[in-house]
This record gives C-alpha cells, structure tokens and sequence, in this order.
C-alpha cells in the first residue's frame, strides 16, 4: 500500500484530518468519497482539488466514490456562501448529473476490473423516497441543533447575512450530508470523506451521525481552499470561472490561465493539479528559481494540467495558438484552427467589417481604403516590398495580387499582420 496520507502531505493537500486516519488506511485498501454538487453541467477548476484527491486515493490502492449530490444540489450548501443560491429543478439537475459523470471518467478509473475501480453514486437514489417525517424521526433526533448551530458553516454564514438569517432548507444541508456519509458508511463501505476545508463542518457531523446511531468510527479529511499568492480567490478571471468543459471555457484559454500564473502560485499549483512524482516536481522547481523568466515551471504545469483535462492534441493546439502573437505558426496550420480560440488569441486587437461581396479585392485597396489597416495605399505597398505583411500568416509576396473568397478563415474573417506584432481581424459579413 502507498501510503495516501503521506502522498498528500508533501503536496500541500491536507488542512484537516482526524485523528487515526493516516493509520487506518495503512492496514489495507478502504473506500472513501467526495461530493460534488450538480448546481452546473459542468466542474470548474474549483472541483479539481477534490478530484485530484480522489484520484491520488485510487492510485494508492483505495477505492474512491464519487457522489454526485442530486438530492442535497437540490438544497443548497450555506457553506461560504453569503446568500442563498437557487434551486434547481429536477430536470436541470438530471442533466447536470449526466454531465459531470462523463468528465469525471476522464480522471477515475469507472471501467476496470480492478477491485478499485471507481464508483458513482447519487444520493437522489437514497433521499428520493424519504418522507419528511421519516428523515427528521430517523436521522433528525440524533443530531442537535445546538451541535449544528455551533458549526463554522452555519455561524458564518449566519453573521454575513444576519437581515434575512438562513432558512431552514439550508440549515437542514448538514444533516442531509451527514446522512449521505452514514448511508454510505452503512451500505457501501465508505470510512472517510474527502473534501474542502470548508466542508469540514458537514463532514464531521457525518461521521457524529455515524457514531451516534450505529456506534460506528468513521474519519475525515479536508484540503485547503486553494488561493492566488496575493490572497485573491482561486479559479477566476475577468470572464468567470475555468471550466473543465471545452465549451465553457476552451482549452487555449485553460491553457493559459495555468500559463501566466505567479511564481508562487505556480510551485504550490504545480503539487495539487499533477501527478508528477517528488523528485520530477523538485527538480523543475529548481530549474525554474534559476531563471523565473523561462516560465519553465508555468509551462509544465499547463501542459500537464491541460493534458490532464483536455488531451494531447487540444494542448498541442494550444501551444500553436499562443504561438500565432508572435509569428511562429505556419498559413496551414493556422486555417486548422478553430475560430473561436483564434478569436480569443486577436480579442483584443483593432477590428473592420467588410462586406463579402467586395471580394475579390485588389490588396492594396483591402489594406488602405476598405480597412484602415494602413492609413495609404503607398505605405501598404512599401511594407509588401519589404515582406512585411501577412494574410492569414501567409507572407503577401505582391502588391497586385488580389484578396478572394478564398482567403476567408471558415466563411467569418481575414487575419491581417503588419510587422511582427500589429495584427488585425476583418470580419466578413456575409
């Protein structure tokens, strides 16, 4: 057995842990679990600190479940939230659970032979039939509510909205958790939960739950919540969140956000979102302290994590989509690439509209008069001579050549460069 709790340990992955844990997992393979609320058909790289736990359980022989919280999503967790969030509908919610399950097989192992193989489960399955007054005869005597009001999670979030207070639909979240942790103590196995530090409250009140009603012993362990060096919140940009799907958020932007980390973030990051071993990670740190302007550490880390997420082709294509700012992609290459990364790599640089019907057009008549690309056809003209302009990263070789159809990238749009950085979108319209 690889030791699980030492694994994480030098990764930086552990916040809490009750006592006993690290030795009980040491007597042989155990089951454990996260939980992932479907509040969207998609993680974002929020979710991946949990997964990478789960998955560095499963590599150190253990069997990881991954409860997908159609019931308690229903909910609402008041955990570090401030207001209370909407309810989903059980159609969106039957959606966003088939969602995750796809992702979630990219990194866990569901398929196998292997003793270990992963497991997902919904806790809809359990919770659906449970009557009211069922649950709170059943499960509500064994908990106090002096013992859940005493919980981080509900003081806190008690003291950031003490106007409107917590309902009780959200106060009842940590008894449903609780539940989910002895149904699957009780049927399934399942010693630990695994989850954020934030969750430690719900978490512990499971493993109380456990105790009191079947004299069981189960254990829990939590990470940090995941920060930038400045203390500023982990997983978000001027756009929103990272996600996982390719839709949401493409796999040039994902790419990048792991690219243009800080140096600090990047030797913590590069510990918790990797499987690189010790020595691997010790070494490129050390590489990357001799000179931080190669971004060596950066770059291993997104290609890696990126990898990880999207595939080797999608970060291939990544790293020649950065490429295009700075002329190192070929025109073939560049018409393989779809339009939206190229749209998000030029986002921010000059733009004209041009009708699809005044194509064909002579080119020094596109750059100087149907564009501003340059403000006279003479000066066009001269940086054509000299090699100085591209149509779609290919070199115009001469200035009476014409601009067809032809040249238009999937119907949308021309990419004009003049020098090495100036680019320019032309929008087609059709």
């Amino acid at each position: 057995m690889k030791n699980f709790v030492e694994e994480l340990r030098w990764r930086g992955m552990i916040q809490d842990i009750m006592p006993c844990t690290e030795e009980k997992l040491m007597e042989g393979p155990q089951a454990a679990y996260v939980g992932i609320d479907p509040t969207a058909d998609s993680l974002h790289i929020g979710h991946l600190v949990s997964v990478m736990i789960l998955k560095h359980f499963q590599n150190c022989g253990h069997k990881p479940f991954a409860l997908v919280g159609g019931a308690t999503g229903m909910i609402g967790d008041p955990s570090m939230k401030s207001a209370e969030r909407n309810l989903l509908d059980e159609q969106t919610l039957t959606h966003n659970v088939e969602s995750l399950k796809a992702q979630l097989a990219r990194f866990l192992d569901f398929e196998s032979d292997s003793p270990n193989k992963a497991e997902l489960v919904n806790n809809y399955e359990w919770m659906k039939d449970y009557s009211f007054i069922g649950f709170i005869r059943d499960i509500g005597k064994h908990i106090t509510v002096n013992y859940m009001m005493a919980k981080d999670s509900v003081k806190k979030r008690l003291q950031r909205d003490s106007s409107e207070g917590m309902s009780f639909t959200e106060f009842s979240y940590q008894l449903m958790q609780g539940y989910d942790f002895y149904w699957l103590w009780k049927n399934r196995g399942c010693i630990l939960q695994l989850g954020g530090s934030d969750q430690w409250g719900n978490i512990t009140t499971g493993t109380e739950l456990i105790r009191r009603m079947d004299g069981g012993t189960a254990y829990a362990l939590t990470c940090p919540l995941i920060r930038k060096a400045d203390g500023t919140k982990f997983g978000k940009t001027e756009k929103g969140n990272i996600w996982l799907d390719p839709e949401r958020t493409s796999p040039y932007e994902f790419y990048q956000f792991w690219l243009n980390v800080a140096d600090d973030d990047a030797e913590r990051y590069i510990k918790i979102f990797t499987l690189l071993d010790r020595k691997t990670i010790e070494d490129a740190i050390e590489v990357h302290r001799a000179d931080p302007g190669a971004r060596t550490l950066q770059k291993l880390l997104a290609k890696e994590v990126t990898v990880m997420v999207h595939g080797q082709e999608a970060y291939e294509n990544a790293i020649e989509a950065s490429r295009l700012l700075f002329g190192n992609v070929s025109a073939e290459a560049f018409r393989k690439m779809d339009e939206r990364t190229v749209r998000e790599v030029f986002a921010n640089v000059p733009s004209f509209e041009l009708s699809a019907s005044e194509l064909p057009c002579d080119i020094l008549e596109f750059l100087a008069v149907k564009t501003s690309v340059f403000p006279s056809k003479g000066e066009a003209r001269k940086m054509i001579q000299g090699g100085g302009v591209s149509l779609n990263k290919a070199k115009v070789a001469d200035a009476a050549s014409l601009v067809t159809p032809d040249d238009v990238i999937n119907g949308h749009y021309i990419l004009a460069q003049k020098g090495k950085k100036n680019y320019f979108i032309i929008n087609i319209v059709q």
